[in-house]
């Protein structure tokens, strides 16, 4: 199965084609803004690297938040036009689940956590590799700690947040890795996507926090 995935959603923008679980073509770049100029070059370029056509695609995978309002919207964007015009399921996975299960995988553990920093002593938080099963959420910070303090498993953190939250459980005793992971990987978000089974439902956008900016009194 050959898979096509992007990610726009952080701090990074992200194209991968694997076929199965080998990666045929992977292009990565770190930025804050741009992601929309940048998108359709990379994936363009990650086709000619592979040398695959559209055509030839299976499925399209796309992280669908939590991120920045225009990043995450402009991947999401991209692939279903890229959806409709090749007819090919798309499968959208968390920004947080991409980024735990690298961080699992080169550590060797069998848990991860992803934790990256949402301003006002926030974090969105996702487990991996637990008996319960992964949940992005919203979190103050000493509730994740909290979280994380109590399970029971050795773990490696990964995310913007994740060098304080090292420090914080390793004062309270808790042994924990670092691994250097602060924005998903598309090759992640691929072999998670390959794992999903297509429903035909488009994926939306994931918001953990409500909007900011409110009408004026009065209007709905």
């Amino acid at each position: 199965m050959k898979i096509l995935a992007v990610d726009t959603a952080l701090g990074a923008c992200s194209a991968a084609l694997l076929e199965d679980d080998r990666v045929l073509a992977r292009r990565y770049e770190a930025m804050e803004r741009g992601h929309a100029e940048a998108l359709a070059p990379m994936v363009q370029a990650v086709m000619e690297d592979a040398g695959v056509g559209f055509s030839n695609l299976d499925r399209l995978g796309v992280t669908v938040g939590p991120g920045t309002f225009t990043g995450q919207r402009v991947g999401l964007a991209f692939m279903r036009g890229l959806r409709l015009a090749l007819g090919k399921p798309l499968l959208g996975v968390t920004s947080l689940a991409a980024m735990a299960e690298q961080a699992r995988a080169e550590a060797g553990l069998s848990a991860a956590a992803a934790i990256h920093d949402a301003r006002r002593d926030e974090v969105y938080l996702e487990i991996v590799g637990e008996s319960a099963p992964p949940d992005a959420r919203l979190e103050t910070f000493e509730t994740a700690r909290a979280r994380l303090e109590g399970g029971a498993m050795d773990i490696v953190l990964a995310g913007t947040a994740a060098g304080r939250m090292a420090s914080a459980l390793r004062v309270g005793g808790k042994a924990v890795e670092l691994s250097g992971i602060v924005a998903p990987d598309s090759v992640w978000v691929a072999r998670l996507a390959a794992l999903l089974v297509p429903t035909g439902d488009v994926p939306r956008p994931l918001y953990l926090r409500a909007p900011d900016a409110k009408l004026p009194s009065g209007r709905s």
